[in-house]
């Protein structure tokens, strides 16, 4: 049966003539939008479900990059670099397990008074129940014990599974620190050789470029962990020397237990900071743990809004706001680790990219991985004259 024939329209339509050109871009954007998003949810999901490779290998190239101007310099003055590797590391290992030795060996010391104070702290708490404002009665007291560890008989099968998946973590935990150690071995010892392979599966005409764009991200990498270092020094400080004026006990191990907890972005500092509290309240009772809870929250908020924005931005080369965003985007997205690894991961990526769409005859013999200024792409150009001119 022929087509019927309307007066004013082909025989023939094109479907494509008649859409507005409007949406013919929008649904263009929205089906290219919908295949990025998609491939990032893969790449996610990969990372998520190889995260025990992943993770290490992610701190093991932090610490690298926090380790690697201690093996240059030995490497200068003569050191093979395979011996300066393992005195590094060692070393690096020594300090760090000498800072966690000092803080248990402290809080240990410590602990005799501390039950002594606890004890006392629960006798003033049960005064203030029975003859304070509440006017409880002894038996109350007592039955909400009674309460409490009838609950803890009910629900020991939980406890006891919680003891179990707690026991599990800690042997993965040990598991990724023994391979987090291993690839940070071969990182410090050979990191340009592995570096060097790895660029050797990109193709000739891109090479150069995709090395030096690599080993900015690498400087940005560097510039990101003192900066962090830098912030965690100041936490412990400012926190130390809050504790130390209001006479709270264990200033140098809770000092030390911050900068420690620092590395790990919002989520160590409320845990060190909540350590503190607990100590002042157990010690010097609620008037001074509340205030060493306003000291703690003064150094948060100087540290999120302040420090980390100032100077993460500044020498990651990124927008106090992206690293806010960054770090808060990583916490929902990944817990601890995603924290951790946010700013890093969106450094590296920001001056590697830079790199790629800007570098001006690039040559990896010039980067020089140890220095800030090398996370900064290389837009000299050549004038009229021959001379470079910034660009």
């Amino acid at each position: 049966m022929p087509a019927p024939d309307y007066p004013g329209l082909p025989v023939e339509l094109d479907v494509t003539t008649v859409v507005p050109r409007g949406l013919r871009i929008g649904a263009a954007l929205a089906w290219r939008f919908l295949v990025v998003i998609a491939a990032l949810y893969v790449i996610v999901w990969l990372v998520g479900y190889m995260s025990v490779v992943v993770i290490p290998l992610s701190i093991a190239l932090l610490l690298a990059a926090l380790m690697a101007p201690g093996v240059a310099s030995l490497v200068k003055v003569g050191v093979p670099r395979g011996l300066a590797a393992g005195i590094v590391l060692i070393g690096g290992l020594g300090l760090l397990g000498g800072l966690l030795t000092f803080v248990v060996v402290q809080f240990t010391s410590g602990l005799p008074a501390l039950q002594q104070q606890l004890t006392e702290s629960l006798d003033q708490i049960e005064n203030w129940l029975v003859n304070g404002p509440m006017h409880l009665r002894q038996t109350q007291i007592q039955d909400f014990i009674n309460q409490s560890i009838e609950f803890l008989k009910k629900n020991q099968a939980t406890i006891t599974d919680s003891a179990l998946t707690t026991a599990t973590t800690v042997g993965e935990v040990l598991t990724g620190f023994v391979l987090t150690l291993f690839i940070l071995i071969f990182f410090l010892a050979g990191g340009e050789r592995i570096w060097t392979f790895l660029t050797g599966g990109v193709p000739r005409q891109v090479r150069t470029r995709v090395d030096v764009a690599g080993r900015r991200g690498f400087a940005s990498l560097v510039s990101y962990v003192r900066a962090t270092a830098a912030v965690a020094v100041v936490d412990a400080v400012g926190i130390g020397i809050g504790l130390w004026i209001l006479g709270v006990p264990l200033v140098i191990p809770l000092s030390t237990l911050v900068f420690l907890s620092a590395f790990v972005p919002i989520i160590g500092a409320v845990l060190a900071g909540a350590v503190a509290v607990l100590v002042a309240l157990v010690t010097n009772g609620i008037v001074t743990a509340l205030i060493v809870l306003g000291v703690v929250v003064l150094v948060m908020q100087l540290e999120s809004h302040i420090l980390q924005p100032l100077l993460l931005g500044r020498a990651v080369k990124l927008h106090p706001l992206a690293v806010v965003l960054a770090i808060t985007a990583g916490l929902v997205a990944a817990g601890i680790a995603g924290a951790l690894l946010a700013v890093p991961l969106l450094a590296v990526l920001n001056s590697g990219i830079k790199s790629l769409l800007h570098e001006r005859d690039p040559d990896p013999a010039d980067v020089d991985v140890l220095h800030d200024q090398s996370a900064e792409p290389n837009t000299t150009i050549p004038d009229d004259d021959g001379e470079p001119e910034k660009k």
